[in-house]
């Protein structure tokens, strides 16, 4: 486990990762194999989380379904920030889009992803003499610095693999129209692959084959929700949420008839 999660996160994770041990112990002890119990357990983990990420990504869906008209807000009332969020909140309660819902599916997944590190590490034993295809094979004799002994040694070619899996999970985890948070992006996708690269060269490639794993059916995952969610919520067609003081808003004139 990386030293600093295990600072933060000393017995508070405890009962999740006691679960998570048994799950992964009870999986390897029908596959006889540790590499594919981990990728099982990444593929479970993917199938538990799935209703969190179904509602992240429908929270995305409708945030860009919205952004035109928050775009057109935006240069309305330039300069007037009290109006622009009030205009913006009633634009949300007209629509039915909490724009902080897409927050609390992320937030209970992170004790859940941080506890993996400490249910792999719990069975050293069991990954210290485990194999994965070029892992544990004789290459691992020719190369020894760049290919593992066993999935207990870091490997050069599984963290190049797993930085690039993420770097293309970072690069299109959202779809952005705005070119700014576009711009933003391209960068978190150079920097984070980079910051992986350095601080996990020296982790065990079990951990990394877990992720690696997890990243490919996590972004699986993300294509068809967004997909899906992109064609069962349309951009709304109405008119911003305000207009001008001299032309009521389409929402004021239903009031008014009302």
């Amino acid at each position: 486990m990386h030293p600093y999660l295990a600072i933060a996160f000393p017995d508070l994770l405890k009962p999740i990762v006691d679960v998570m041990t048994v799950v992964l112990k009870q999986i390897d002890g029908v596959t006889h194999s540790y590499a594919l119990s981990l990728l099982i357990f990444a593929l479970l983990i993917t199938v538990v989380l799935w209703p969190l990420r179904h509602q992240q990504y429908k929270s995305m869906a409708e945030m860009q379904a919205l952004a035109p008209h928050l775009k057109r807000l935006q240069q309305k009332y330039k300069g007037d920030a009290p109006k622009l969020q009030a205009e913006q909140m009633a634009l949300y309660k007209e629509h039915g889009v909490n724009p902080m819902a897409g927050c609390l599916p992320l937030l209970i997944q992170m004790p859940i992803l941080f506890s993996l590190y400490r249910a792999i590490f719990a069975d050293k034993d069991a990954f210290g003499t485990a194999h994965f295809l070029w892992i544990g094979s004789p290459l691992a004799a020719a190369f020894p610095k760049i290919v593992a002994t066993s999935l207990a040694a870091p490997d050069v070619v599984l963290l190049a693999l797993y930085v690039i899996s993420m770097y293309f999970t970072v690069r299109y985890s959202s779809p952005v129209t705005d070119p700014q948070q576009a711009q933003q992006q391209k960068i978190m996708a150079l920097i984070s692959p980079l910051m992986i690269a350095f601080v996990g060269r020296g982790w065990p490639s079990a951990l990394i084959l877990y992720w690696l794993a997890y990243n490919v059916f996590s972004t699986a995952q993300q294509i068809y929700l967004m997909r899906t969610l992109k064609h069962s919520i349309p951009p709304p067609t109405e008119e911003p949420a305000s207009e001008s003081k001299a032309e009521p808003s389409k929402r004021q004139q239903k009031r008014a008839a009302k």
